[in-house]
């Protein structure tokens, strides 16, 4: 069988107010993280003052209650990019996960000689308006 190293790798961009995360997004995060299904492979915190001037800071840069796992998946030009997401005023984090529930799947595909054609995630907001829409009718 082959042997992955790291599963799947899903990178967000998760937008909120003032200079930093909420406490609770990073307690949220933290309590995946021990449970092993996943692993933080980077986060880094984008700010955009009001003139538009932004400034990066890296987790181990910074007081962060979290277990990184590896620093740097995402490289400067993914931040430079996201940085274009970010409103004037506003701060967001792009968080790179490892889906360690989904690495032994990926080893099975891979040792098959099958291979992925598509993946798509369809974001929790929207499975959760249709399936409300559905248990409505």
């Amino acid at each position: 069988m082959t042997d992955f190293r790291y599963g799947p790798v899903e990178l967000y961009l998760v937008g909120f107010d003032g200079d930093g995360p909420d406490p609770r997004m990073l307690d949220a995060l933290g309590e995946l993280l021990e449970g092993g299904l996943m692993r933080l492979l980077d986060f880094v915190v984008i700010s955009k003052d009001d003139n538009g001037d932004v400034s990066i800071v890296e987790v181990e840069d910074a007081d962060f209650p979290l277990d990184l796992h590896e620093v740097g998946v995402a490289g400067e030009e993914d931040i430079a990019e996201l940085a274009e997401l970010v409103p004037p005023g506003a701060s967001a984090a792009i968080v790179a996960l490892e889906l360690t529930y989904a690495r032994r799947l990926a080893e099975s595909v891979s040792t098959s000689g099958a291979t992925v054609l598509s993946v798509e995630r369809i974001p929790a907001p929207i499975v959760n308006a249709v399936l409300d829409l559905v248990d409505e009718s």
